[in-house]
């Protein structure tokens, strides 16, 4: 595995100094996608989505982006097959993966990190970029550990 870059380590230390897990879970994620989309090169969205209290589907959540699609069925589109897997998917061209759920025609490469609160799987963190292959391994390695350090900040309120 890839030692996290120092692009990742500076974007952590930023992070860290934003997020509080006194404020709601909302305004935490907020901050995420805000931070990622300002300092992440050749991205056309960045957000989250939370699963339902069903455990059915996910619902949008706070992003930085072009409006998005409001509901994933959990196992559909990277976002729902990440969830269903409860691991990062990294893929380097989104019309060839199956099912692909195309929010933005614009995007060509995607991202999805799955994370927890409360030791529970709750959500996935999602990003795209209008460049085929945007995502490597440095990328992946370092969205984990920035989503692990969201993990440990999210407050226990909603709203």
């Amino acid at each position: 595995m890839e030692q996290l870059s120092a692009a990742y380590q500076t974007l952590g230390k930023q992070l860290d100094a934003i997020l509080d897990p006194k404020l709601p879970l909302v305004s935490n994620l907020a901050n995420f996608s805000a931070l990622l989309w300002l300092e992440m090169d050749n991205i056309n969205w960045v957000g989250s989505y939370l699963i339902s209290s069903t455990k059915e589907q996910l619902f949008l959540g706070p992003f930085q982006g072009k409006p998005a699609c409001t509901t994933i069925a959990v196992g559909k589109g990277v976002c729902g097959e990440a969830f269903q897997q409860a691991r990062t998917l990294r893929v380097a061209d989104v019309h060839a993966f199956p099912g692909h759920i195309a929010c933005d025609a614009a995007s060509e490469s995607e991202i999805v990190v799955p994370f927890y609160r409360n030791g529970q799987l709750f959500g996935v963190i999602d990003i795209d970029s209008p460049q085929a292959s945007r995502f490597d391994e440095t990328d992946q390695v370092g969205i984990e550990y920035l989503v692990k350090l969201l993990e440990n900040k999210l407050g226990e309120e909603h709203f």
